[in-house]
């Protein structure tokens, strides 16, 4: 492991040196998020795994979305390249030497990584309309969908769930109306489509059970470092709104899950979101709002928020408020559009008297960056141009066999691997209209005489007694009719 006295500082993470000296992440202050940001191959990744690997080196578990598998290598030993060796040198870190870091690998479709699962009640109705771009009316009576659910007892696990719910409230939307409200098949009709398409683009891997335990992402290895656990997101990121919402619906789960634990002196997890303006994009208003208020409020969990995007203008600013820790690699502005961009990203920074920020983001080279922490009572420090470290285990992925290795060694092999498929809405809703098929079929053999035993003997004499009605009847008209012409 890194001997280095800048790494091993008590409760700080090295990220690099600069003009002014080395540059320390505070872990006090860590859980107060952060924002890394940078165009295309500049070192975003690179600058992520150092903030990863300092974060377990210090007992944090680390959770990351690994958007082009390079992140995956920090399970792997570090190679010994020469130009890492001279960036190491540079920044004064002489016995800087290479390590593998404990992992776990995830992935929703449960091919490069345990399976990552969640219940449809575990996501709710407003991530899911999301999920399917419902509009204002489809959303209401996907609501209606799940208070009838609640209400009469149906567990809603998987989309065969949610697709049961959907035709059972179709069918009922009159009887439903005064309790609930208007049930327009139309919408019915729209919401069955969605879930097509969404089971279309492998969506129900994704909901079932075991659902996930958040607190599997929370552990710590025997020698005391935080696991690192990477969520292969290749594959994900081809399902842009899938993967924005599995991101929320997270988020959602550690606010909801996690105890109140004010500011401690390091977080107890530290997530990592790539790619985080697909959170954002068409988002409607009260989900910005919820991520606002989740981003917001998560610290106090000790849980530290980390968004990585190219721009820091795909962050909401009500959401980019709260980010206090931030890493700003070099941005390219060729178009007007751009350049205020760049100026826009220089004003989010304290300002160095020695140093034009705005001129510096065009200028700064690949593994170069400008950085600015909170530190002492939580203001942000001055910008710095800094040099960021060098990872110790490596830079780039891991091949199949040596996946395959770490996720057979994981702590949580096997708690998730299998499919588990108990009873629910679907199966429930199939049970009901197989009994009310059941009833109906009995009350018309009884009616028409088509049973059989003691059934087919009620049947024949019910029939019977209506024919000899009928005859008795009939035969009274006549002989009333006749006696009646005599007169």
């Amino acid at each position: 492991m890194v001997k280095s006295e800048a790494l091993m500082q008590e409760g700080k993470i090295f990220l690099g040196r600069s003009g002014a000296g080395a540059e320390y992440l505070e872990l006090k202050l860590a859980n107060r998020h952060g924002l890394v940001t940078g165009a295309t191959g500049t070192g975003k990744t690179v600058s992520l795994q150092v903030m990863a690997e300092g974060f377990s080196d210090a007992g944090v578990p680390v959770f990351a979305a690994d958007i082009k598998g390079d992140l995956s290598g920090v399970s792997a030993m570090g190679e010994p390249k020469e130009g890492l060796a001279k960036r190491a040198k540079e920044i004064g870190l002489d016995d800087w030497s290479n390590t593998a870091y404990p992992t776990m690998y995830w992935d929703l479709f449960g091919e490069m990584g345990h399976p990552i699962r969640a219940t449809v009640q575990e996501m709710g109705p407003l991530l899911l309309s999301r999920l399917l771009e419902l509009n204002e009316t489809q959303e209401g009576v996907l609501n209606i969908m799940f208070r009838v659910a609640a209400d009469e007892g149906l567990p809603l696990l998987d989309l065969k769930d949610l697709r049961s719910m959907a035709n059972d409230i179709g069918q009922r939307g009159k009887s439903l109306m005064t309790k609930y409200g208007n049930v327009a098949a139309i919408s019915v009709g729209a919401i069955q489509r969605r879930l097509l398409v969404l089971e279309e683009q492998g969506a129900n891997n994704f909901f079932g059970e075991p659902s996930l335990d958040i607190k599997d992402f929370m552990k710590t290895a025997p020698d005391g470092r935080g696991y690192i656990n990477i969520l292969a997101a290749d594959r994900l990121m081809k399902t842009p709104r899938l993967y924005g919402t599995f991101l929320l619906w997270m988020l959602a789960q550690l606010f909801d899950k996690l105890p109140e634990l004010g500011d401690p002196p390091k977080p107890k997890l530290v997530f990592f979101f790539d790619e985080a303006h697909l959170l954002f994009n068409e988002a409607p208003k009260a989900l910005l709002e919820q991520v606002e208020r989740v981003t917001r409020l998560i610290r106090s969990k000790g849980v530290g928020v980390y968004y990585v995007t190219q721009n820091p203008r795909d962050v909401p600013n009500s959401v980019s408020a709260q980010l206090g820790n931030r890493i700003q690699h070099a941005l390219r502005a060729f178009t007007p559009i751009e350049q205020k961009g760049i100026r826009a990203a220089a004003e989010t920074f304290r300002p160095n008297p020695e140093i034009d920020t705005e001129r510096v983001i065009q200028e700064l080279k690949v593994g170069e960056a400008l950085v600015s922490v909170l530190h002492k009572g939580g203001e942000p420090s001055i910008v710095q141009r800094t040099l960021i470290r060098p990872p110790s285990a490596r830079i780039g992925p891991v091949n199949e066999s040596e996946r395959k290795a770490k996720i057979e060694a994981s702590p949580v092999y096997g708690k998730y691997e299998e499919v588990m498929d108990r009873d629910s809405a679907y199966e429930m809703l199939q049970k009901k209209a197989s009994t009310q098929a059941s009833q109906s079929e009995g009350w018309g053999s009884i009616l028409m005489g088509n049973g059989t035993g003691r059934r087919q003997g009620l049947g024949e004499t019910f029939t019977k007694s209506i024919m000899r009605s009928v005859a008795s009847s009939l035969g009274t008209a006549i002989v009333k009719a006749i006696l009646g012409g005599r007169r």
